[in-house]
C-alpha cells in the first residue's frame, strides 16, 4: 500500500459519521416529533451515502487490482464529499431549528 492512499482514511471516517447520523436521527425518533422533518431526510441521505464510501473505500483495500483500486477510491471519495454536504446541512438545519 502507497503512502497516498486515502482509503483507511475515508473507511474511518466514514464509519465515525455514520455513528452521528445514526444518533441524530435516533434523538428525532427519541423526541417523538409526530411527522417527518427535513432534517432526518437530508441524514438518511447522508447515512447511506457514508455506507455507500465506507464500502467502496473497504473494496479499494481488499482489491488487488491496483486499476480497480484506484477507481473504487475515487468513487469513495466522491461519494464521501457528497456525505458531508448533507451532513453539513443537517447540522445547519439543527443549529438554526430550520425546517423542523
Amino acid at each position: 500500500m502507497t503512502k497516498d492512499r486515502k482509503s483507511p482514511h475515508i473507511l474511518n471516517t466514514s464509519t465515525n459519521l455514520l455513528g452521528f447520523c445514526l444518533i441524530v436521527l435516533t434523538s428525532i425518533k427519541v423526541a417523538r416529533f409526530n411527522h417527518v422533518t427535513v432534517i432526518d431526510d437530508v441524514t438518511g441521505v447522508a447515512a447511506i451515502l457514508l455506507m455507500a464510501s465506507c464500502l467502496f473505500s473497504f473494496l479499494s483495500l481488499r482489491s488487488s487490482r491496483p486499476q480497480w483500486s484506484e477507481k473504487l477510491e475515487t468513487a469513495a471519495d466522491y461519494i464521501f464529499l457528497a456525505a458531508l454536504v448533507c451532513i453539513s446541512i443537517t447540522i445547519v438545519f439543527v443549529s438554526f431549528n430550520l425546517l423542523t
